[in-house]
């Protein structure tokens, strides 16, 4: 890969050697300012007898407290924050569904970081200066579409600030104003194909060259489907409010993993049941150390997103580790008959089925003192009007090779095509009826 195409080659191509010499500095300057300014982690260090000096190398940071997302409630709105409010321009939160929403912030160089990490991604993707980018995530308090917002700005790149919904005119706009890249979830994504499908468009006479994905786990099969029914290049990135936004991992054109922003952030792999922090290669819950944000660092913070490291050399001349696609979140994991199931598990079943659309919902109920799963997925006309024995035989095909996977049997239902209701946002994948 040319350097034209790395949109920082100092940093994202930096020598091992010397990239971990680089976090160490910043990791020490990090743990030096909250324990001085934020008393949440002052007093966690001092729970454990830790001062910020005794972290002498990487390998210390096993030593450090995690943070949780109940910190963060817990000292809401600004009691995280490691700057004087005065210092703050730009606040977002979480939309707070399961409770106080968790507020963070930055400075204009937090802003200027934030910019250039997300501009190192959408490079990485295949966007230029010359591309127009349709931003379909929506704005206000999430980060998701001002980060994509603020890196397509910094690259050059003319930006249409749609926001999330109103699909019928996300189309009209990419017909018109040649979108050349469309940012948004990838359930979202299928939304617009499918919309595009019933419209009689031929996505080839759009301009759409890449996709830029997330904001939720998906399977590579559903990377396949968007990118023959939108004819695009389809990327994954990765990021959380509560460290930066989008900007903290991205895939390159090779699409073997994101590129982590590691002289921006630490990435350990733990095992979610004993915190232990794991091997790399190993399969676990990320936690993310961020070194370089000045107004709301994070120390060891506990993402709840399943995935594993590789540190091997990329083919583009990156360095930087590469996160695996989260399979699922360790605190939305399903656990049914003992058995651990994320939904990226059955997506990957449900797509390779001819006949299957990518539309599905989990639901979870409780008979008696067993925990039973049934699995909705949307079925192409034929099938869900075919006689009784065809429709017989293809609902045991489809439940003998989820049963095959998961290790559990669940029950399988057909629904109409277009009756599972779709999200302009993230999709709500999973109904529990254990809680209600």
């Amino acid at each position: 890969m040319q350097s034209s195409q790395i949109w920082d080659p100092q940093h994202e191509c930096m020598p091992r050697e010397e990239l971990e010499q680089f976090q160490l500095e910043r990791l020490q300057a990090t743990l030096n300012r909250v324990y001085k300014n934020v008393p949440c982690y002052r007093t966690k260090f001092n729970d454990l007898g830790i001062v910020p000096e005794d972290v002498y190398s990487l390998s210390d940071l096993s030593k450090l407290p995690f943070t949780t997302k109940e910190d963060l409630r817990r000292n809401y709105p600004y009691g995280m924050f490691a700057v004087p409010l005065r210092e703050v321009v730009r606040i977002h939160s979480s939309s707070g569904t399961t409770g106080k929403p968790t507020v963070v912030g930055y400075t204009k160089n937090d802003l200027r970081m934030w910019s250039n990490l997300v501009a190192r991604i959408m490079t990485a993707a295949g966007v230029t200066h010359d591309d127009v980018v349709q931003i379909a995530f929506g704005y206000g308090m999430f980060t998701g579409a001002f980060g994509l917002h603020y890196g397509s700005e910094t690259i050059g790149a003319a930006v249409i600030p749609m926001s999330g919904g109103n699909s019928d005119k996300q189309i009209m706009i990419m017909q018109d104003y040649k979108s050349t890249a469309l940012v948004c979830t990838p359930s979202y994504a299928v939304t617009l194909a499918d919309l595009i499908d019933k419209q009689g468009i031929d996505p080839r006479t759009l301009s759409l060259k890449v996709g830029l994905f997330g904001g939720e786990p998906w399977s590579e099969a559903l990377r396949s489907e968007i990118e023959a029914r939108l004819q695009i290049i389809a990327t994954d990135n990765y990021g959380l409010s509560e460290i930066i936004g989008p900007g903290v991992a991205g895939e390159c054109r090779y699409k073997n993993g994101m590129h982590i922003a590691e002289d921006a952030f630490i990435a350990e792999i733990i095992d979610p049941e004993t915190c232990r922090v794991l091997p790399p290669g190993s399969v676990g819950e990320l936690v993310l150390t961020s070194i370089s944000k000045e107004a709301f660092p994070m120390i060891r913070y506990r993402t709840r997103d399943i995935t594993s490291l590789d540190y091997t050399q990329c083919e583009c001349g990156r360095t930087m580790v590469r996160m695996k696609k989260t399979s699922g979140r360790s605190d939305d994991m399903l656990i049914i008959k003992g058995v651990n199931v994320f939904p990226s598990q059955i997506e990957e079943v449900l797509l390779a089925i001819e006949g299957c659309e990518p539309h599905y919902q989990l639901v979870v109920d409780r008979k008696g003192a067993l925990d039973v799963l049934e699995v909705c997925i949307e079925v192409r006309e034929n099938i869900f009007f075919d006689e009784m024995k065809k429709q017989r035989a293809f609902l045991d095909m489809v439940g003998k090779r989820i049963d095959s996977v998961l290790g559990v049997g669940v029950t399988v239902r057909l629904v109409e095509p277009d009756s599972i209701s779709r999200h302009e946002g993230k999709a709500q994948r999973v109904i529990d009826k254990r809680k209600v």
